[in-house]
C-alpha cells in the first residue's frame, strides 16, 4: 500500500509546480470601481386627473352609501330578532326569523364586498397600464374596506347570539 502511496504524492506534489503561460487581468484597482453603485434617483410619478375614472369612483361611492345605509336598516330589523332568537332551539320560530334576517345581512355584506372588488379591478386596471396610484381610487379603496369590516362585525356579533343550526 506505501508503494502505491508515495509515488501518487509525489506526483500530485509536482503538479501544483507546473508553469501555466496564460494572460490573465490585473487584480488591482479598477476605473469602474470609483462609481458609486448607490441607485439613480427615480422621480415620483404623480396621477394625472381623470374624468372616466373619477365619473367611475362617484358611481362606486354612491353605490357603497346605498349599500351601508341599507344594510344599517337590515341591522336594525336583524337586531330585536336576533335578541328574540337568543337561546331558543333552532328550528323554532324565532331562530327561523333571525336566520332570515341574518340572511338578508350577508346578501347587504356581499354586495359591499363586491364594490370592493370593483375598486380593486379598477386599480389593478391602472397597474396593468403602468399609471401610478390614484389617491381617490386608494382613499374609496379604504373606505370600502373600512364598511366591509364593520358590516362583518355588525352581522357577526348578531350571528353569535344566535343558535348554530
Amino acid at each position: 500500500m506505501k508503494a502505491i502511496v508515495a509515488p501518487l504524492a509525489l506526483i500530485l506534489l509536482t503538479a501544483g509546480c507546473a508553469r501555466d503561460d496564460g494572460s490573465y487581468p490585473s487584480l488591482g484597482h479598477r476605473a469602474v470601481e470609483d462609481r458609486g453603485f448607490a441607485e439613480p434617483k427615480v422621480p415620483v410619478a404623480v396621477a394625472t386627473p381623470d374624468p372616466a375614472l373619477d365619473a367611475k369612483i362617484a358611481d362606486i361611492t354612491a353605490r357603497l352609501a346605498a349599500a351601508a345605509k341599507d344594510f344599517d336598516a337590515d341591522a336594525k330589523v336583524a337586531e330585536p330578532r336576533a335578541r328574540a332568537a337568543k337561546g331558543a332551539a333552532a328550528g323554532s320560530e324565532a331562530w327561523l326569523s333571525a336566520q332570515e334576517s341574518l340572511a338578508t345581512l350577508d346578501d347587504r355584506r356581499a354586495r359591499t364586498s363586491g364594490l370592493v372588488g370593483e375598486i380593486d379591478d379598477l386599480a389593478a386596471a391602472r397597474a396593468a397600464a403602468l399609471q401610478p396610484a390614484y389617491p381617490a381610487l386608494d382613499a374609496l379603496r379604504a373606505k370600502a374596506q373600512a364598511e366591509v369590516e364593520r358590516q362583518n362585525s355588525a352581522a357577526d356579533r348578531l350571528q353569535s347570539s344566535v343558535a348554530p343550526a
